[in-house]
Parts: C-alpha cells; structure tokens; sequence
C-alpha cells in the first residue's frame, strides 16, 4: 500500500472515532437529563450512575448546552475530513436547510422539558428532537463535502481574470498629458492616470464615433499643451468644436507664455472669423523639391486614388506640370504672384501661350520638356492624359472664398517660432471635406516643412479625423520631430479608414511608428492588431471533471490576451485601452491601461457654456471677394500678355 494509501485509512479511523466521541456525549447527555425516564425504565445501573457522577464533577453537564457543543463541535471535526463523492446536483440551499433545521432542532430542543407532561413522553420527545436535529446537521456536513466548489459560472465573460494592474502614480514632466481613469482589477475599482510624458513620440487615438475621442482625451491634450506653454496647431474637422476649446483655454493660460502666442483660425465657409494665409508663400519656397511636395499634396488629396499609383506615368506627369507652374511663379518677379490661385489660373492659360511662357525659367525646362514635346508633335490625347486630370482637379478649388482666403498674407505657418508663437486652427466642413480637406493637406504639409526644426519653441499639432486630409511624409515627422520637439496626435475612428485613404503601406508604418496610443471602441482587424500589440498576461484557469465514480477539479495558469478583441469591441464611451512611452529617466513599468477616463462632466459643460466665441478677423463683403477672385484673373492674364509681348519682341530681334 502506498503512503498515500495509509495518510487515507489512518485520517477515515480518526473521524469514525471522532464521530463516534460525539454520538457517545450526546448518549450520556440523553442519560444524564432524561435520568427520570430512565429510572422508570429500569436502564440504569449502580456502576454507570457512579460512572456518570464523576463525569459531571468535569462540568460537562453544567448545564443542558455544555455537553450539546462539545458534541456539536466533535461532529463538526468529523465533517471536516469527510470526503463524499462530488455531485454538480447538489445545491447549496438544500444544504443550508438541513444545517439550519438541524441546529434549531438540536439546540432548541430543551424547551420540550417545560411540557406538562410525563417525564418518560418529555423524554422521548426530548430525545427524537435531538437526535433528528444530530442527523440533520450530520446529513447537511456530508452534503456539503460532496458540493462542487468551482466558480466556473460566476464570471461568464472571464471580465476578472482579464484585469491587471496599472499605472496609479501621478507622473508629470513640463511636455506631460496627464488623464485622471479609474479601473477595476479582480472586482475592485480603483484610482489610476494615464500619463502621456513623451508626446513627442506620437500620440495615435482611436474610436468609433461616440467613443468619446474628442471629450475624454483631444479637449485635455489641447488644455493641458496651452497650459504648458506649447505653441499649437489644430486640425478642426467639424469646426469650431476644438477651435473654441483652443481660442478660450488660450485667453485664460496667456500668463503661462514668455511671449504671448497670436491666435488665428482659416475658416473657408465663414470668411469674416478667418486669416489669410498663402501656403505657397515664396519666403518658405527655398528650393523646387518645395514645390514638388506642395504639387504632390494638393494633387494626392483632390486624387485619393492616386496614392497607390504613385510612380505611374499618368500620375507622375500632373505632379510635375503643377510643379513647373508653382516654380514658375516663385521665381516670377521673385513670387509676386505665388499663390495657389495664381496657380489655378495660369494652368488654365492655352497651351500655345502657356508652355513658352513656361520655358523661359530655366530650373523647370526639364519638367516642361515632355509637355512641350507632345504639344509640338500634335500627340494631344497624351498631353490631356498629362495635363487635363491636373487641370479638372485644380479647378474644383476655384471658388471666390478659397482664393480669398489663399491669396492673403496675415501670418505665415512657422507657428513655434520663439519670437513669434501662434495657434492656429484650420476648420474642415464635412460636407466639403473633399475640397477643403485637399487645400488644408496643403496648409498642413508647408507648416510641417517649417516647424520641423531646431532650436524653435515646443509645439503640439493635433489632428482630428486625420485621414480626412492628406500628406506625404508624416511618418518621417513622427520619427524625426521628436528631437525638435513637436508632439503630434492623430485622431482617427479605424485603421481601415486609414488605410483606405492613405494606402495599406503608408498606414501601416503610420500605426505601427506611435510610441502611444489610446483606443476606444473599435472592431475587426483594428481591435485584433491592438489585442496583439497589448500581449497577453498570466490567467488562472479551471476545469471540471466528471465521472461515474469520482469528480475532480483541476487549476491552472497560462498566457493568455490581456485585452481580447472582443472586449474592445465593446469598450463603452469613455472607456480606453492603449499603451503609453516612456523616457530614459522616468520609467514607466505598467505602459499598458484598460480605464475609464474621468470627467468631471458638470463642470465641463459650465466651461464649454461659459465659452466665448471666435472674433471677428474683419468684416468681409462679398463683393471683396469677387474683387479679388477677378484680380487674381487679370494677374495671370496680365502675367502671360508681358511674358507673350517679351517673347515676341526677343523673336524678332
């Protein structure tokens, strides 16, 4: 037999020997309180009366309780070692009624002996009582060994194992964004923040609309970067939710600033609250790779589709006719007239005016080289190939309030420059995305050229819906700004919107570069790419087993996803997973938070009521804006009749 064998038989011996003490006490207890009835009986005896008499000099029978606990708890000991075969039937109420019935029984037995009646019928009543509230609790210990103690059932969603700890240090640094969360680890809720202290690293936040992207996380980043002195830049899809937001906090944190930033917004539906400003303005046009990316950007984001055939013919050809037009008119007159509308009219001039004109600057003879051949031998399908997709799409953004607003000079896009700090707020319209979201990409890729540099003031550019705009080389911004210290969020509701207008590769790196990221409710193959890039965590398993002649249960741990796909899924508003970065000298071990972001929503809203509206920048008339969409006509018409009578006159010489 094995040791075990023998641990076993040696541990039943000891609880049949304990229960048998305790059906022993309670058999002298009968004897000894029902003595009278047993007198009448005749069950006595001389030696068990004198056995009896020095029991009780022990103080056993004090009273009618003291020998009932001791076999009470003699009972209860047996019970504790009882093993009975388990049984999934059994309940833990009918248990507990054979516990509570029998203590009743067995304890409230005694007030039988105030019956009237005769000590022998006091007696047997007495005993039966007893005895059956004895059995009783026996019955329900034996029943409770053979419970199946598992919890199985209680967590349905596996929520609890799925919960682990995370960051409650209050972590800040002079560039920090840090949101006050609660979260719940094991069934406890508990206080944490999530501390952002290297926005420098990018910042990715994600959410389906409604996740609360905008109220939870990008109203705090805006605040507590105007609280910290940042210079700023605001990509407002639906203006002027977030431009409100930056136009207030500024006024109320002017003192936090050595040198108090200007504020200025580019609004193309309501012209008397915007600036002007020229995104092709000559001070910033250093070289013709300057062009050619400005060229790129307005082109990509009037053509989406585009973008994954960068490199074909019928893609490349347009990209290089805008950029001889842009290059053009930078060194015309050094930039006098460049502006994109500038540019939009002079690529509307007739090709037998238009390409001599052209050809004059020797620095873009090269780009104007394949047009002007096709034009010389009369191959015209080609040349529209190259040139008329350029023109239709430029001459969607020849509108009155777009020139007006794009011709103007009333700051320029180097916003952390530490002399001249600004914020600026550029506002979208939804239902003009496409337009509007083409000339802003165009904004958005000039002030990225500029402010990406050393020795400038820290800046925060915050895009909402960023995929509604476009621009090449944010990747590069990301990975390279960081050490010029320019924090960049981008907002967007899903990868595949991303990846749908940026092409899967350009997202791809986009998602994959964000040192943090802070996610809401999101589904299919962003909630299963998150799942993965949080990893797993140790969980307890358990397993239940059942046959004919045993039971057992089994527990276990293993890896598994610290935030399933599923629960991102269904993540509700207010409610985020993300990961955080850290620095070389403030280590952050608990990056990953699944949280509930507080807001203290009373409050926020007194604020948000209490918020005043965007100034006025002028009163504009619409008949100034037709004044200067004609003026812009008669520059390029007057532009190409002097450069066609100068031609003409060097000809002749």
């Amino acid at each position: 037999m094995s040791v075990t064998g023998e641990n076993e038989q040696g541990l039943r011996k000891i609880i049949d020997l304990t229960r048998f003490a305790s059906i022993f006490i309670l058999l002298l207890h009968f004897y000894y309180f029902c003595y009278v009835a047993f007198e009448q009986w005749e069950i006595k005896s001389t030696i068990t009366d004198r056995l009896m008499s020095n029991i009780s000099r022990t103080g056993l029978f004090a009273n009618s309780f003291t020998s009932k606990f001791v076999g009470l708890g003699l009972l209860i000991i047996s019970l504790f070692g009882a093993q009975g075969k388990k049984d999934e039937k059994i309940n833990k109420r009918s248990i507990e009624a054979y516990l509570l019935i029998g203590l009743v029984l067995y304890l409230g037995s005694y007030l039988f002996f105030k019956l009237q009646y005769p000590a022998q019928t006091v007696a047997i009543i007495y005993m039966t009582v007893t005895g059956v509230g004895f059995l009783l609790i026996l019955a329900g210990g034996n029943l409770l060994s053979r419970l199946i103690k598992y919890n199985l059932g209680d967590d349905v969603f596996n929520s609890l194992n799925e919960t682990f700890p995370q960051e409650e240090r209050f972590i800040s640094n002079e560039y920090s964004i840090n949101l006050p969360a609660r979260y719940n680890l094991k069934g406890r809720t508990k206080k944490s923040w999530i501390n952002i202290i290297n926005p420098f690293r990018g910042l990715l936040v994600i959410g389906s609309p409604g996740a609360g992207k905008s109220w939870f996380v990008i109203q705090h980043i805006i605040k507590q970067h105007i609280e910290k002195g940042f210079s700023m830049f605001v990509y407002d899809f639906k203006y002027d939710d977030l431009s409100r937001i930056a136009y207030n906090w500024l006024q109320r944190n002017k003192h936090q600033y050595q040198i108090k930033p200007s504020f200025y917004v580019i609004n193309f539906d309501n012209l008397s609250v915007s600036h002007r400003c020229n995104p092709l303005d000559p001070i910033g046009m250093n070289d013709i790779t300057d062009a050619t990316e400005s060229a790129r950007t307005i082109l990509l984001g009037l053509n989406r589709e585009w973008i994954n055939k960068q490199g074909d013919f019928f893609v490349e050809s347009p990209i290089n006719f805008v950029t001889a037009v842009i290059w053009f008119l930078r060194k015309y007159e050094d930039g006098k007239y460049c502006t994109l509308p500038h540019v939009i009219e002079l690529m509307q001039a007739e090709y037998d005016e238009l390409f001599p004109v052209l050809n004059t600057q020797p620095e873009i003879e090269v780009l104007v080289n394949p047009f002007i051949t096709a034009y010389q031998n009369d191959a015209m399908e080609q040349l529209e190939g190259q040139v008329a997709s350029a023109k239709i799409g430029m001459a969607r953004l020849a509108a009155p309030a777009l020139y007006w607003v794009l011709s103007g000079n009333d700051f320029t896009l180097d916003i952390n420059n530490p002399k001249h700090p600004k914020i600026v707020c550029v506002g979208n319209n939804p239902e003009k995305q496409q337009i509007y979201g083409a000339v802003l990409s165009l904004y958005i890729s000039r002030l990225i050229r500029q402010v990406n540099r050393k020795n400038m003031q820290k800046c925060s550019l915050v895009f909402d819906e960023f995929p509604t705009i476009y621009f090449n080389n944010i990747d590069s911004l990301i990975a390279t700004a960081r050490s010029n210290k320019v924090a960049t969020t981008l907002a967007m509701q899903d990868f595949s919107q991303l990846k749908k207008d940026y092409g899967r590769e350009q997202a791809d790196v986009i998602v994959n570069i964000t040192g943090n990221i802070i996610s809401g409710q999101v589904m299919g193959e962003t909630s299963k790419l998150l799942s993965e890039r949080f990893g797993k965590i140790m969980q307890d398993r358990q397993s239940l087993s059942i046959n004919r002649t045993d039971t057992s249960i089994s527990h276990s741990k293993q890896l598994d996803a610290a935030i399933p796909a599923s629960k991102i899924a269904a993540l509700s508003s207010g409610e985020f997973v993300g990961l955080v970065a850290d620095n070389p000298d403030e280590k952050i071990k608990l990056k990953m938070f699944h949280s509930e972001i507080i807001n203290d929503h009373e409050t926020l809203n007194a604020e948000v009521a209490a918020y005043h509206d965007i100034p006025k920048v002028s009163d504009v008339t619409p008949q100034q804006v037709l004044d200067n969409y004609y003026q812009v006509k008669m520059d390029i018409k007057r532009l190409i009749g002097e450069e066609v009578e100068r031609l003409k006159a060097e000809k002749a010489v």
